[in-house]
């Protein structure tokens, strides 16, 4: 997968907007709120242009039972795909335009998601040096998506204990 980092794009909330309605369309009952989290979400902020989506469901079980869903409307369903508790679908192939992330209703990685991104939005030198670790790694790593991943987590893990500290202050 090319890293691709590009500046902030004002469809990005339009795009995150018409993927909600369809997924609410299309999933009904099983979904209890849906959010958009990651870079995309962050006005200002430069991102990957793959617009990230977190759901919130009651059962884990009743999501998997509609897997066939979100393959009809191009996702890929990855199952947990490395985070216990979560379900994970993407779309796009090598050209990803979105990734879903599903918990339980009030499963502390919704918190945790949802606290990183205000915190970000809110904290404009965290998001500027956000920004420019992603800008300074993507070019670094353009065609290594994993190293890309590798080279954020220290920051991630750092200031998303500050967000979770803050939120809850």
């Amino acid at each position: 997968m090319i890293v691709e980092v590009v500046p902030y794009n004002e469809d990005w909330p339009n795009k995150y907007e018409k993927e909600k309605l369809s997924l609410i369309d299309k999933l009904g009952s099983v979904v209890e709120q849906v959010h958009h989290i990651g870079s995309t979400s962050v006005p200002g902020l430069s991102a990957k242009p793959i617009i990230d989506i977190l759901l919130e469901v009651k059962s884990l079980e009743a999501l998997d039972g509609v897997s066939h869903i979100f393959e009809n409307i191009g996702y890929e369903v990855k199952g947990e795909f490395g985070i216990s508790g979560r379900r994970y679908y993407r779309k796009g192939g090598e050209k990803r335009t979105h990734q879903i992330h599903a918990f339980k209703v009030n499963d502390e990685q919704v918190f945790r998601h949802k606290a990183f991104r205000d915190y970000i939005e809110t904290h404009p030198e965290v998001m500027e040096e956000y920004e420019a670790l992603k800008i300074r790694l993507a070019s670094e790593y353009e065609n290594d998506i994993e190293k890309y991943c590798d080279g954020k987590d220290g920051f991630v893990t750092f200031h998303v204990s500050k967000a979770i500290e803050w939120k809850n202050t």
